[in-house]
C-alpha cells in the first residue's frame, strides 16, 4: 500500500510541471515550454521565463518584456511591440500583422505559412518565442 500511494504522489508531483513542445515548421523540436513558464531549448537547458504577472525573463533573469493581460507585448522599457489579439492574430507595434497562433497551436507567418507548432501553449507565451524575444 505504501509503494501504490508513492508511485501515485511520485507521478502528481511530476506532472505538476509538464511542458509542451516548441517545434519547427518541420516538426523538429526547438524547445519546450514548462507550465511555469519556465522555456528551455532543445537540450533542456533553460533560456528563459515567464513569470504569472508577465514578465519575461531572459535565463539570467533579467528582464526582457512584459506579457500584459490584453495581449500587449512590451520590452524591458514598456515600450510596446506588438499585439496578441484574442483570435490570435500577432501584430507589430504599427498594428500590422505579422503572424497568427491557431487554436490548434500552428504558428504561421505572415502569408499563411506554417513557421513552427505549440500545441497547448498560451497564444501570448507562443508569440513571445516566435516573434518577439530571442532567448538563447
Amino acid at each position: 500500500m505504501k509503494k501504490i500511494l508513492f508511485l501515485c504522489s511520485l507521478l502528481f508531483s511530476l506532472s505538476a510541471v509538464s511542458a509542451q513542445t516548441i517545434e519547427s515548421g518541420s516538426h523538429s523540436t526547438t524547445g519546450y515550454i514548462k507550465s511555469d513558464g519556465t522555456i528551455e531549448n532543445s537540450s533542456h537547458s533553460t533560456v528563459g521565463y515567464i513569470k504569472s504577472d508577465g514578465t519575461v525573463e531572459n535565463k539570467s533573469r533579467s528582464t526582457i518584456g512584459y506579457i500584459k493581460s490584453d495581449g500587449t507585448i512590451e520590452n524591458k522599457s514598456h515600450s510596446t511591440v506588438g499585439y496578441v489579439k484574442s483570435d490570435g492574430t500577432v501584430e507589430n507595434s504599427s498594428h500590422s500583422t505579422i503572424g497568427y497562433i491557431k487554436d490548434d497551436g500552428t504558428v504561421e507567418n505572415s502569408s499563411h505559412s506554417t513557421i513552427g507548432y505549440a500545441r497547448g501553449v498560451k497564444k501570448e507565451w507562443a508569440a513571445v518565442v516566435y516573434f518577439f524575444f530571442k532567448l538563447d
